[in-house]
Formats: C-alpha cells, structure tokens, sequence
C-alpha cells in the first residue's frame, strides 16, 4: 500500500511517498475539506468588496497617508502573493500613493526572512516596488500601556507610525490561540519579546518544564491567550484584518476581511469543520507529517501523539523543508543547556510515545530540540529504513494512522477529554 502525503512547501510542494506492507491495517486521516477547490479571482473580490464589520478598505484608505501591510512568514501556510494584489487595489482607489505603502513581516519570535523568503511570499515584483521589513522584537517597539491581564504592550514602532493597518494572514488550527489570523498578526507578530513572553508564557498553561501545553485548538471562545491578543491588536490599531482558509494542497479556499475580531470569527465558523479530522482507532504507529508547518513539527509531534494506543507505540514524524525547523528565540536552544526564556530541556518522550523516528535528511540534531529529548529520538534518512526497523517489532495486521498534515488537521473530540467542546455554530 502507497500513501501520498504533501511535503517541501515553498520548495516545490511535492509529495512523499509512503509504502507500507499491504498486511498492515493503515488508516488515513482526511480532514474535512482537504479536497476543497481553490478559489478564483470572482471570490476573493466579492470578499474585500463585503468586509464584515468595516467599510472597503478604499474606503478606509481615503484621506490617510503612511500604510503597512502584515504578513506571515514561511510557517504559515499563506499564498499571500496571491491577496496583495487586492490590497493594493483598494489602496490606490482610496488614493494611496506606492511610495506610502510599506510591508513587515510579522514574526513575532521567529528569525528574520530573507529576499529569497520575501519572494516566496510576496512577488518579486512587491519586493522591488515596495519596502519590505522583518520585525525585530528586541528593538524599535512603541509603549502602548497594559492589558486588563496586566501585559505590558510595546508594537513595532514602523507599524505604529502608519495610520492605516492592514493584516494578511492565514487562519488554520492554532495549539494555544485556537486559530491563527485575526490578532495574532499583531501578537505575537510585531510585538517585542517582553509582550510576546508575557502572552505566551504568563497565560498559557505550562509544564513543569516549562515547555506550553498545547491544548487549546480550535478554542477562541474561553481563550485567556487570545483575549490578550485581541486586546492588543486593537490597542496597535489594526484596521483590516485579511484571513485566508486553506485546503491540503495551501490553495487559498475561503477570505475573510475586515474587523479583526468579526471577520476573524466569521472564518472560525467555517475553518472549525473544514480542519476537522474524524478519530481513528486507537493506532501502532502513527506517521505525522509536517507540511503547513513543516519548519514546527513540534505541532505534528503533539497532534500525532493523541492517536496512539494508551499503552503507547511509535509516532514517526515527516518534515520535509530545506531549510529546517526555524529558529525561536523564545522556545528553542541555544546551547546544550542554555535556551530562550521558554525553553526547558526535554527529558522523556511525549505521552503515549514509546519510540519517535523522524525522517531525514531535513533534520539536525538540534532541530529536535522542541520534539523531545535529542538524545532519544531516532533520524533515519529514507522511508524504506524506517519502515525495515517498523518491522522488526511490528507484524501483520499492525494499526496504522497516516495523517496527512499534522500542523493544521485537528481532532475537536481528542481536544480535553471532552466528544464537544464547540459551542454550535
């Protein structure tokens, strides 16, 4: 039997194959709107011309000057060259001149992109035409005041010098804000380090060791996190916020614009189903493959691990990106034993995790570093070799779950022990 799974994004988004003994019981794990088609031109524009709780951005861009676009980086999924051209529209018929426009990317605690990255996401033609900046969270951050959390705000001081705000990002499952998009472009994205500890350290539940509990997907509702997020980003003055639904493949699949909270709820309603994934049995071995977010296969790891038996079983881990897993300067290492302000080391495998493979050869030693303990995860470097040690402990009828992309898919009745923890819709 031959699974095919998405891999590489941003590097040709090829697929993996996965072959498995045909005497093996293996499961895919689809989610809901895996298949669902990609949107044209009539779409999108029926969008930006409908926004939810804001006029047109034309309409907002009339009489104002200095403008900033946000965007994601290459851990989110977002084919957002696709959607600036649409900005960019409405700004020039509000009368905004190219020279006023400017775009940053929101990193929050990311390392920086580069002009190859800038392309990715934006165009080169964008990249030529206008400034691009990263955000740089440890300097050039306004004070703005405290959250009712007690959160001391400091934004980016470009994204605050603007006097019209525009966001363009992806909303899939998030681990601890429920979803992305929507604020979240502003926190963590062009916050400094200090507000985006607080926010993730001081209201997100965490482990003895430190590391964040990841238990909050699909959740905004009850959501102390994202409450501060909102909180935040209306602080900053984000205008317009752009949220694009994604299926298997990253096509764009749905927009929603306007208000930050409004449009951004609006597309929770729809990306709650379309992300959904039904529960497999109780699985072996689990194969999560990183593919929206291949360079935070820590997600998949944390996906993965629910679908295995309660006595534990392999989880093997896929993440096939060049560039690695991407540096984190509050969650990952910087030493042996030294780390950002969030990084604890790992001294067992996750729960239900006897034993974890990660395919190689896009995985170094310290990549491992938010996965588990380096020192007990195994690297192999082809599929074949991995399925030869599966063998050695694994026979006939073995239960297998595949899941396609482990960083977006989510299990809303694993998620707290409860079959429903959604409000309906």
């Amino acid at each position: 039997m031959i699974i095919n799974v998405p891999q590489m994004p941003w590097y040709g988004d090829t697929e993996l194959a996965l072959e498995f003994p045909d005497s093996w019981d293996v499961t895919t794990c689809r989610m809901s709107g895996q298949d669902t088609p990609k949107i044209g031109d009539k779409e999108i524009r029926a969008a930006f011309d409908n926004p939810i709780g804001t006029p047109r951005i034309a309409e907002l861009a009339k009489g104002k000057k200095d403008v900033v676009i946000l965007f994601d980086d290459l851990t989110r999924p977002t084919k957002t060259a696709e959607l600036v051209p649409y900005v960019l529209e409405e700004l020039k018929e509000g009368g905004i001149r190219d020279e006023n426009i400017r775009f940053i990317a929101a990193l929050g605690a990311h390392g920086v992109m580069r002009l190859m990255d800038y392309v990715q996401k934006l165009g080169l033609d964008v990249v030529q035409k206008y400034p691009v900046y990263n955000h740089n969270p440890y300097e050039n951050c306004t004070y703005l005041g405290k959250t009712a959390h007690g959160i001391e705000v400091s934004v980016n001081s470009e994204f605050m010098a603007c006097d019209l705000k525009i966001a363009l990002g992806g909303l899939v499952p998030h681990p601890t804000a429920g979803f992305g998009g929507g604020g979240k472009m502003v926190l963590p994205g062009v916050c400094s380090i200090d507000t985006i500890l607080a926010n993730h350290g001081g209201l997100g539940e965490m482990s003895e060791d430190k590391n964040m509990k990841l238990n909050a997907w699909g959740n905004v509702e009850d959501n102390l996190m994202r409450q501060d997020i909102e909180e935040i980003a209306r602080m900053a003055g984000l205008d317009v916020s752009v949220n694009a639904v994604m299926n298997l493949s990253r096509d764009t699949v749905a927009v929603f614009v306007g208000d930050l909270v409004a449009a951004h709820r609006a597309g929770v309603k729809v990306a709650r189903k379309h992300y959904a994934t039904p529960v497999p049995a109780a699985a072996e071995v689990v194969v999560a493959n990183a593919y929206a977010k291949a360079n935070e296969a820590a997600i998949a790891v944390e996906t993965g691990r629910k679908l295995l038996k309660e006595e534990g079983g392999d989880l093997i881990v896929t993440c096939n990106i060049p560039e690695g897993q991407i540096c984190h300067y509050l969650a990952r290492s910087f030493g042996k034993k030294i780390g950002g302000r969030l990084y604890g080391v790992r001294t067992a495998l996750p729960e239900r995790v006897k034993r974890m493979i990660v395919l190689g050869p896009y995985m170094d030693r310290v990549g491992l570093d938010w996965l588990g303990p380096q020192d007990q995860i195994i690297i192999i470097n082809s599929w074949p070799e991995i399925i030869d040690l599966l063998k050695q402990s694994h026979g006939d009828g073995t239960k297998v779950s595949v899941i396609p992309d482990a960083t977006i898919q989510y299990f809303p009745q694993l998620e707290r022990g409860k079959t429903e923890i959604f409000p309906a819709d």
